[in-house]
């Protein structure tokens, strides 16, 4: 995960892991109880790390999924092939096991409602843009923020049906959605959402290296101007 301009928590606490949702064989929702957790701006993330009895440690970044507001910080795992740190997370965790954390950490990838903005996230690039819907939700402030979700299905979008629900702007890309033929989204389809009901001042844009790269230059052609745009990609070493 790459950070512009962070604001960071630099020292290690711990979390207790409270629930662990499994809704499938990809991903698993964590909710952790960290001790000393500091109030969180939406689009941040935690380190999570894993400590062997040798001391051998493994460590991972996960955007934020919670509202600030949440007593508990929920994170979304997918779980990769090899990977130690989500591996463990899917398939061993269980409420009651004591993790090691750092966070939350990042200043550049955040919205606090300030700017009325879009939000531009693919796949688990949704995860931070979650916490995002639902810190505007309980402040009243859903006007100032719209959210163009894309996943290849709608089971394989983490949060789909709470997007949904918020009134997100959801392009699969390998099934239709209702009357919307299976696509990316559009320039125009932005740029609906650019104008409505007032101008957008920022965007945020946040998946791999390659939709990053799409949903920067889709925003281009809706007309967000390239200045405004915040963009948290995640690379090969993610």
């Amino acid at each position: 995960m790459t950070d512009t301009g962070e604001t960071a928590t630099t020292t290690w606490s711990t979390a207790t892991v409270v629930e662990v949702d499994r809704p499938d064989g990809r991903l698993a929702r964590i909710r952790l109880d960290v001790a000393g957790k500091v109030e969180h701006l939406p689009g941040q993330h935690y380190v999570v790390r894993l400590r062997a009895p040798d001391d051998y440690t493994a460590q991972r970044s996960y955007s934020i999924a919670s509202d600030p507001g949440d007593p508990l910080v929920e994170l979304m795992v997918e779980r990769m092939p090899d990977g130690e740190v989500s591996g463990h997370l899917h398939d061993v965790a269980e409420p009651g096991d004591v993790v090691e954390v750092r966070g939350p950490l990042g200043g550049w990838f955040t919205w606090e409602g300030d700017v009325t903005a879009i939000a531009v996230g693919g796949g688990f690039g949704i995860v931070p843009i979650v916490s995002m819907v639902r810190y505007a939700a309980r402040l009243g402030l859903a006007d100032r923020l719209r959210v163009v979700a894309v996943g290849r299905t709608l089971d394989e979008l983490p949060y789909a049906e709470e997007l949904l629900a918020a009134g997100a702007f959801v392009a699969l890309t390998r099934e239709n959605l209702g009357s919307r033929v299976a696509a990316p989204p559009y320039p125009e389809e932005v740029r609906d959402l650019l104008d409505l009901p007032t101008p957008a001042e920022r965007a945020y844009v946040c998946g791999s290296v390659g939709f990053a790269s799409f949903a920067t230059r889709v925003l281009g052609e809706a007309g967000m101007l390239a200045s405004a745009v915040r963009v948290e990609q995640f690379g090969v070493t993610s």
